[in-house]
């Protein structure tokens, strides 16, 4: 926890009630928590809908079942894409599970989420702290071993002609114009625009607009759109492309996610029944 500590030198700390918090809210369509940091731990994750997250490094889109560790300080902005499900747990930094300081998504197990959908219980409705005492330690373990998803960052560029190149793409993915047009429109040569989109995102012009494709494509996955549809939306030739892509970007075809997810949903589903 060393690293974290030195990020709160000189620093006005807020504590929390207790070393582990877990609440739940439920987002419509277009609901926002506007910028705003922690200075201590946080991890989101949805059981339902999808969910994006904006920090300074760019955006990040969480479908059902995947949470995004986000650590303190750390400036962020929450948007809903549909309704939505999500949890959010705060940690105490001296009992944080993962001392990472950068925003990474995470893998949510059946029995993580039981975990903290039980911690929310408790806390709603002032159960004996006994209990939540005993979930405690077997909740850090699950978040220290929960697996990295394959699922990554969309970076945002700070430039400004490329912010202006990124946010038409992200307003309209299926958009296939090549560099050099967008050159004309913001005013820069294609080589300018090209290095500029490596040296502040670390991919080229085409490697951040097939991510952005991606984030999307789970996105819709996550809203229950046919893989056709998808793919038209999002400028493929046809639905074979899509499929490709996907499956090399994410290990599996977009079928075979859409099953996991829906096993996750239905080993979970006994416990979000039993919630308010």
């Amino acid at each position: 926890m060393t690293e974290i500590w030195q990020r709160f030198n000189g620093m006005q700390r807020r504590y929390l009630k207790r070393p582990v918090i877990a609440k739940r809210y439920d987002f419509e369509t277009g609901d926002s928590e506007s910028w705003h940091s922690h200075t201590q731990p946080q991890f989101v994750y949805t059981t339902r809908g999808v969910l994006r997250v904006i920090t300074p490094d760019g955006a990040w889109t969480l479908g059902p079942y995947r949470g995004l560790w986000i650590a303190p300080l750390v400036a962020h902005e929450l948007q809903a894409v549909s309704p939505t499900v999500m949890y959010t747990v705060y940690f105490e930094v001296d009992v944080a599970p993962r001392d990472e300081p950068r925003c990474h998504v995470l893998m949510i197990s059946a029995l993580l989420h039981e975990l903290v959908a039980a911690l929310v219980l408790d806390q709603q409705n002032g159960q004996p702290e006994r209990r939540s005492t005993l979930i405690d330690p077997l909740l850090l373990q699950e978040m220290r071993e929960a697996q990295l998803a394959t699922e990554g960052l969309l970076p945002l560029p700070k430039d400004r002609r490329l912010q202006q190149i990124c946010g038409q793409l992200m307003d309209a993915p299926a958009d296939n114009t090549p560099l050099n047009d967008w050159g004309m429109r913001v005013g820069a040569s294609e080589s300018t625009l090209e290095r500029a989109f490596k040296d502040e995102t670390g991919l080229t012009f085409g490697q951040w607009r097939q991510r952005l494709r991606l984030v999307e494509s789970i996105s819709r996955l996550a809203k229950g759109m046919a893989v056709s549809t998808i793919a038209t939306e999002l400028g493929y030739r046809n639905s074979s492309a899509f499929i490709t892509m996907f499956r090399r970007a994410m290990g599996e075809t977009p079928q075979r996610f859409l099953r996991n997810r829906s096993g996750m949903e239905a080993g979970a589903a006994q416990t979000v029944s039993a919630e308010p």
